[in-house]
C-alpha cells in the first residue's frame, strides 16, 4: 500500500467522557504489542487511524467512538 493510501485509510474519532480515558494502538505482525498509549480528560478528541503499523485500538474508560459503523459508547 502507498503512503497516499495510508493518508486516505480509515480514521476513527474518541471523544472522552471522564478523565483518564486511555487509547492504546496495537501493531501489526506475528506478535501484536502496544506500540503507542494516549491519555484523554473529559471532553478532549482523538482522531485516530488504522495504518501500516496499527492494526487495532484499545479504549479504557468511558468514551465515545464514531467509526463509519456508526457511534459507540464504552460504558453502555
Amino acid at each position: 500500500m502507498s503512503e497516499q493510501d495510508w493518508v486516505l485509510a480509515e480514521y476513527i474519532v474518541i471523544k472522552a467522557l471522564e478523565n483518564g480515558v486511555t487509547i492504546m494502538g496495537l501493531t501489526r505482525g506475528k506478535d501484536t504489542k502496544f506500540h503507542h498509549t494516549e491519555k484523554l480528560d473529559r471532553g478532549e478528541v482523538m482522531i485516530a487511524q488504522f495504518t501500516e503499523h496499527t492494526s487495532a485500538i484499545k479504549v479504557r474508560g468511558k468514551a465515545e467512538i464514531l467509526t463509519k459503523h456508526g457511534r459507540l459508547r464504552t460504558d453502555e
